[in-house]
């Protein structure tokens, strides 16, 4: 895909290693997991706390268009609700993420994000008018 490196199974376990892997959730079919997400802190500009990146989500090609992605997607918005996060951004197939919500912003792409793929899903307070970027370890 154009807005992926490829190395998404490696970027989670990079962020479990550094403590900045905070929540990853799995869906597991006959005790093998077969789809999984994951959440790490973003970083405003202005420092503004709060904020999500959404990513890796991957399902086991055999099992895709069953809802699996869908159900750890709106797992994750929810506990993300729950933590009264400020927000949350990835970047990814705007067709498919505005279903839950999220919305291009793609003045605000932090510096070697593919602009057209950034979105952000604002969960509390006003529109974003900085760049929320992802962790160091995603352009590791």
């Amino acid at each position: 895909m154009p807005f992926a490196a490829g190395d998404e199974q490696d970027l989670i376990d990079q962020l479990r290693d550094a403590g900045a892997l905070v929540l990853s959730l799995v869906a597991e079919q006959d005790r093998k997991v077969i789809g999984q997400i994951s959440f790490s802190p973003a970083f405003a500009a202005d420092g503004s706390p709060g904020w999500y990146a959404l990513g890796p989500v991957s399902v086991e090609p055999a099992v895709k268009y069953q809802g699996i992605g869908t159900e750890l997607i709106l797992a994750g918005i929810t506990w993300l609700r729950e933590q009264k996060a400020a927000g949350c951004a990835l970047v990814g197939n705007p067709a498919y993420y505005s279903r839950f919500g999220f919305k291009p912003y793609p003045a605000l792409a932090p510096k070697g994000e593919p602009a057209e793929y950034y979105q952000i899903l604002l969960l509390r307070g006003e529109e974003p008018g900085v760049v929320v970027g992802f962790h160091p370890l995603f352009h590791a």
